[in-house]
């Protein structure tokens, strides 16, 4: 085979390669956000929704601030095995894809290469000791003073983006409109 298309295939693979290990790095990165959340319900009635909300999703309350109307709240997520298993696949796919280029490239030695693929496994482990953390969610309510206004408080959450979206839909909140 031509060296020119073997080593623009090594370029290639090697790019790939780069691309599937910040694929793998961004899995367990914190994705914390903070939005401001308009509700039709009572400032009191508002809390307690949202207390049982996060007692389902199995949060308990970490810190409680009374008179700014502050609530901390703590819990553990999980990591995925679906997520564990598809980038231990993804790994054991580029690994060998690299494997069988750096074997072409170097025929002598073709065999060792291969053998990239048995680190694989390490890739679920990385996922699964760095993605089950202790996350918090931080709550400020505010009540509203016009009567008028449909909206009856807000509530000011900073927490992990995919929690933001769950307690949304679940709460039935919307978006402050700046």
């Amino acid at each position: 085979m031509d060296t020119t298309v073997l080593s623009s295939t090594f370029v290639m693979t090697l790019l790939l390669a780069v691309g599937l290990f910040f694929f793998i790095k961004a899995s367990v990165k914190d994705r914390i956000e903070q939005v401001k959340l308009a509700s039709e319900s009572a400032q009191e009635s508002l809390l307690t929704q949202l207390q049982e909300y996060f007692a389902s999703r199995a949060y308990r309350v970490a810190a409680v601030d009374a008179p700014n109307y502050k609530v901390t709240f703590e819990g553990f997520v999980r990591p995925s095995w679906f997520l564990a298993v598809f980038l231990t696949l993804l790994s054991a796919g580029g690994a060998l894809c690299l494997g069988l280029v750096l074997g072409m490239l170097v025929p002598q030695q073709g065999q060792i290469f291969l053998g990239l693929v048995l680190l694989s496994p390490l890739t679920g482990v990385f996922y699964w000791k760095k993605a089950g953390r202790s996350e918090q969610v931080l709550l400020k309510l505010e009540s509203v003073a016009d009567s008028e206004s449909p909206t009856k408080s807000f509530v000011t959450v900073r927490a992990h983006r995919d929690e933001l979206a769950t307690m949304q839909k679940a709460l039935n909140l919307k978006p402050l409109e700046e």
